[in-house]
């Protein structure tokens, strides 16, 4: 298997970044959720530091992914593909990676506003990129749990439109992205 996209599988970089963000996004969503419901203590702030923490490695990883998605162009869509769904795949995709760059940022800049600076796994603290306020702080706690559901939304889509190719159109849309499909 290429490192590089071929014309019909994706290569190991590029299912390397998929999949890592799929176990990010999992980590960032059990985290997240459950940090919430524990008392103010000792782990519910460990819990918001590793959140934070993994949310700026998702974001790190984005941009990494973007730079080779844009160096690397994807194997093309299947022939029998309608017009409508070409289009549909277009947008969620740029619709999910617009999620995994803001999602994080939002996170960021929550912290920033309540003047809790994001340190990454203990390794280097982040600069603040809002000054504190409580307003900004409101608004971005609303806005992130938002993108959370919405980005929740997207993430089904994806995943029932992957499933739809794999078991009613039967093509290879699905396996191309598995880690150890070599391609036709």
């Amino acid at each position: 298997m290429s490192l590089r996209n071929t014309k019909t599988a994706f290569g190991r970089v590029a299912k390397f970044f998929h999949w890592s963000m799929v176990f990010g996004f999992i980590a960032l969503y059990v985290i997240g959720f459950t940090m919430t419901d524990l008392p103010i203590g000792p782990e519910m702030f460990e819990r918001i530091a590793l959140h934070k923490s993994i949310g700026i490695g998702v974001l790190a990883l984005a941009v990494v992914r973007l730079i080779w998605r844009f160096s690397n162009p994807n194997p093309a869509l299947p022939d029998t593909m309608a017009p409508s769904e070409r289009w549909g795949a277009h947008f969620s995709h740029i619709a999910l990676y617009i999620a995994m760059m803001v999602m994080p940022l939002s996170g960021w800049a929550m912290s920033s506003a309540a003047n809790y600076p994001v340190s990454v796994f203990g390794w280097f603290t982040l600069p603040n990129i809002l000054a504190p306020s409580k307003a900004a702080v409101d608004s971005l706690k609303e806005f992130h749990g938002l993108l959370a559901w919405g980005i929740l939304g997207l993430l089904a889509l994806h995943v029932l439109a992957a499933l739809k190719h794999h078991y009613i159109n039967k093509d290879n849309v699905l396996t191309r992205m598995l880690p150890f499909y070599k391609g036709n």
